[in-house]
């Protein structure tokens, strides 16, 4: 049988690691940590922490990665989770190989976003947290199949995080485990290697966080980069899974 591809694309300051280390608590499934980062590091120049470990550690040809993602699964697993940051894909990447893979996309509030994302970061720009890239590729890949991709909300998943992975594993024909609720503490082999600067709450988990009331508070400048992004997430939220 052809492995099972699944590509969840996601901004920053979401729940995708958490979302990745369920996966890979699966025993029949192998997992990517954002396979394009380099990529983007090497071509838009971006100054992130670690900037300089992660171009040295990936591969900066998107071809190359695209090439491998559809090639053999790591560990000849018959599942192969790959975690996606939407932004990653820059104009002119092509993206046929996406096509080639089951894509979910995986939102959350644009306020809080932009409210986690200022807390590592001194500035932030609509484009800095995924949500146009994940309207675009939303919209070329309903275009493309005839269907609406699903959609995860990230405070709707941690309300019900079960259910929720029960309908995707159903969705995409495997069985659910509990596993994927829990896993051990700390850090992954297959952890990017600027987890150290960004995962220090998800290296302290054992599972998905009860979802718990935001205060978030933005100054103007955050406030009008996370409703620049508003409408596209009410419109991807539109299609979200509810279980």
């Amino acid at each position: 049988m052809s492995p099972l591809r699944i590509a969840m694309w996601s901004g920053p300051r979401n729940i995708s690691t958490a979302m990745m280390r369920a996966w890979e608590n699966r025993p029949d499934c192998a997992v990517s940590d954002e396979p394009l980062y380099a990529a983007y590091l090497a071509m838009t120049g971006a100054d992130h922490p670690g900037r300089d470990e992660v171009i040295a550690a990936g591969e900066t040809d998107w071809r190359k990665v695209a090439d491998a993602l559809l090639g053999p699964v790591p560990g000849g697993r018959p599942v192969w989770y790959q975690k996606h940051m939407s932004h990653h894909l820059l104009p002119g990447m092509d993206h046929g190989w996406i096509h080639g893979l089951h894509n979910f996309f995986l939102v959350r509030d644009p306020a809080e976003v932009v409210a986690s994302y200022l807390r590592s970061r001194a500035t932030v720009e609509p484009a800095d947290i995924g949500l146009l890239q994940q309207g675009e590729l939303f919209d070329e890949l309903a275009d493309a199949s005839g269907r609406a991709p699903t959609v995860i909300d990230a405070g709707d998943f941690l309300a019900a995080p079960e259910a929720h992975l029960r309908a995707l594993c159903a969705e995409l024909g495997l069985d659910f485990t509990d596993r994927m609720l829990h896993w051990p503490a700390g850090p992954r082999d297959s952890d990017g290697v600027w987890a150290p600067h960004w995962y220090e709450a998800v290296w302290r988990s054992t599972g998905f966080e009860a979802p718990a009331a935001k205060d978030v508070r933005l100054d103007a400048r955050g406030q009008a980069v996370a409703e620049a992004c508003r409408p596209v997430y009410e419109r991807l939220r539109s299609h979200r899974l509810r279980p």
